[in-house]
């Protein structure tokens, strides 16, 4: 049996690839690496098995609005890590990954020993956060009770969210998941009642509140 099981989660195949190279010279070969490049594969692949060690998850991946992402993982897999990955290092974003459930935050940039040392700190059961981690910037009432929210959801919840947020009709959603109209009507309600919105597009404004820097 593998000694780490991680799900890398990105949608670009060359950071992936990168990835898949550090860390199988960081924590040797029997660690076992599977790829995601949408949140819907990366949902699959969840619900195929349940105790993964590590989701490395990039920021903004198909099928997620900036953190709703994250959010949607802690909500549904609390025991399992995760951490960000993301170009944009600015201290907002970071901080905001804290708030919403992260183990820990490394920016692309950062060096092949860092995301090793990074990895082996959080599959110690720690937490590894750089510098900007920790400048004061505060995450808004909005935000939290946004990220309460969809914590709360049902992955194909969360999908037909994000589906009525693009604009889609309930028939279209219907044709796009292969249920009927009745079964997105009810999880739309269900939705709503969640959140605590009446109408689409309060629930798109809730979940621009997941955008990675608010106002962007």
């Amino acid at each position: 049996m593998a000694a780490y099981e991680i799900l890398i989660a990105d949608d670009h195949p060359l950071f992936r690839s990168a990835l898949q190279q550090a860390l199988t010279l960081g924590l040797g070969p029997d660690v076992r690496l599977v790829e995601a490049s949408s949140i819907a594969e990366l949902e699959a692949r969840l619900g195929e098995k349940g105790d993964w060690d590590l989701v490395l998850l990039d920021l903004n991946m198909p099928g997620a609005y900036g953190f709703s992402g994250l959010v949607l993982l802690r909500g549904q897999y609390p025991q399992v890590p995760v951490v960000m990955i993301s170009a944009q290092e600015e201290a907002a974003v970071v901080a905001r990954a804290r708030e919403f459930g992260a183990s820990g935050f490394i920016p692309k940039s950062s060096p092949l020993e860092t995301i090793q040392q990074a990895v082996r700190q959080v599959l110690d059961g720690e937490v590894w956060w750089p510098p900007q981690a920790f400048e004061a910037v505060s995450v808004s009432a909005e935000a939290k009770a946004a990220s309460a929210g969809l914590a709360s959801l049902t992955p194909q919840q969360f999908r037909v969210l994000t589906m009525v947020c693009d604009g889609l009709l309930n028939k279209q959603i219907a044709f796009e998941l292969s249920v009927s109209e009745a079964t997105i009507k009810a999880h739309v309600t269900a939705i709503f009642r969640k959140l605590g919105v009446r109408t689409r597009t309060q629930a798109a404004l809730l979940l621009q509140q997941m955008e990675s820097v608010p106002g962007q």
